[in-house]
């Protein structure tokens, strides 16, 4: 959550998306302040989100280009926009649909099991220590509650 923390970098992702790649364009699409924007983008790049690419050499201008991991955050992205179209939308319905190609529907996100397909809901699933949980912590107490064994 320390990289997603802050309420400008899932919109500037959300742009991203939506095709936008220059910096002036994200400007203006979200009315940032440029200096916040400057630090998105160098966070995103740094995490591997986004990449730079130049466009123009004098001088040099860059475009910001959705990475593997980048595009992998669009899941993320349907599942906070179908949450708040579910609980924001006005009478008239979503801001914005998503239409998928390979079926030719409009369509919402939904979480769902990988093993079973079933929707995933906070009351039938729980949560267990992974294989990477850090073992200094995976036998506290406090810890050890939280998590079905």
């Amino acid at each position: 959550m320390d990289l997603l923390g802050d309420w400008w970098t899932p919109l500037v992702l959300r742009e991203a998306f939506y095709g936008i790649r220059r910096f002036d364009e994200f400007q203006r699409g979200l009315g940032i302040a440029r200096n916040t924007l400057s630090d998105r983008l160098h966070r995103l790049v740094d995490e591997g989100l986004l990449e730079k690419q130049p466009y123009q050499t004098e001088p040099t201008r860059y475009d910001y280009v959705l990475t593997a991991k980048g595009r992998d955050f669009f899941s993320v992205i349907l599942a906070m926009t179908r949450w708040g179209d579910d609980w924001l939308a006005g009478e008239a319905g979503p801001p914005i649909t998503f239409h998928h190609t390979s079926c030719g529907h409009d369509t919402h996100a939904e979480v769902v099991c990988a093993h079973c397909r079933e929707p995933m809901r906070a009351e039938d699933t729980v949560a267990r220590m992974g294989p990477g949980y850090p073992a200094r912590l995976a036998e506290r107490p406090d810890v050890v509650r939280r998590f079905a064994r």
